[in-house]
């Protein structure tokens, strides 16, 4: 298996592991990365997923070598798994994390980009480098790039293919937060875990809280929080959380 699967408790880290090509996906990594997803979203029991890389780079894109003349039915049905690993990341109902060290070039930005959040170690690498084997953007990047960054800038990266290393990203909000190469999965571990603690069906409806709103108005927005606030005031974890508040002590979280 090139996309290896690891538990923490609530935590779960998916990672491309390929190393030797700097992790670069092949059409049967596609099928694995969406078939982990689709496992970790049948689990109740996972609360937060941590993606990332093997040996130092977290993932340069499709693989080249499959790449070359193919027929318009095969094409599409390789952007269909293309999509269908961005979409499993995006719609994951729990918070995904990106853990980002090395390269991150071409799609795979699209798969970070599409986690709810980014940590980058100080050696991280992006580049959009599509331009360089004759493609536009794919995976959502340039989605992702028009609700981040400034629009020129997001042409820029992308019609340029430069890289933007992790001071970058940070500085354009890319990234959350820039860490030593050895300090990076322990700290998305640490948020991981912290997320797996909370109320996960309130995490769950605030991710999509998140995903709905760039696409409504402000009166859509507070009829939809309007549909969710009481399903959840009937939960356990928020009965529980009020009694403790009474009871001067910490929730319980998630206990069924």
């Amino acid at each position: 298996m090139t996309i290896t699967v690891t538990r923490d408790g609530a935590a779960a880290v998916v990672a491309f592991d390929r190393p030797a090509a700097k992790n670069a996906f092949t059409m049967a990594m596609r099928g694995e990365f969406i078939a982990a997803f689709a496992d970790l979203e049948a689990d109740p029991g996972v609360r937060a997923v941590v993606l990332t890389g093997t040996g130092g780079a977290f993932c340069s894109g499709a693989d080249i070598g499959e790449m070359g003349e193919t027929t318009p039915d095969d094409f599409l049905r390789r952007m269909r798994q293309l999509h269908a690993m961005a979409r499993a990341v995006a719609r994951f109902p729990a918070p995904v994390i990106a853990a980002v060290d090395g390269v991150c070039i071409g799609a795979a930005w699209g798969f970070a980009l599409a986690a709810d959040i980014v940590l980058a170690s100080e050696r991280a690498r992006f580049a959009a480098t599509f331009r360089r084997i004759g493609y536009a953007p794919d995976a959502g990047l340039a989605w992702h790039f028009l609700h981040t960054i400034n629009p020129m800038r997001a042409k820029e990266i992308v019609y340029s293919g430069r890289e933007v290393h992790a001071a970058e990203a940070l500085e354009l909000g890319l990234a959350m937060e820039v860490l030593a190469p050895e300090a990076l999965l322990p700290r998305a571990m640490e948020l991981a875990r912290m997320i797996a603690d909370g109320p996960a069906t309130a995490l769950h409806l605030a991710k999509r809280q998140f995903a709905a709103a760039p696409a409504m108005s402000f009166e859509s927005f507070l009829d939809f929080e309007a549909a969710m606030q009481p399903l959840l005031g009937q939960t356990r974890d928020h009965r529980d959380a009020v009694a403790a508040f009474r009871d001067k002590r910490a929730p319980t979280f998630n206990a069924g």
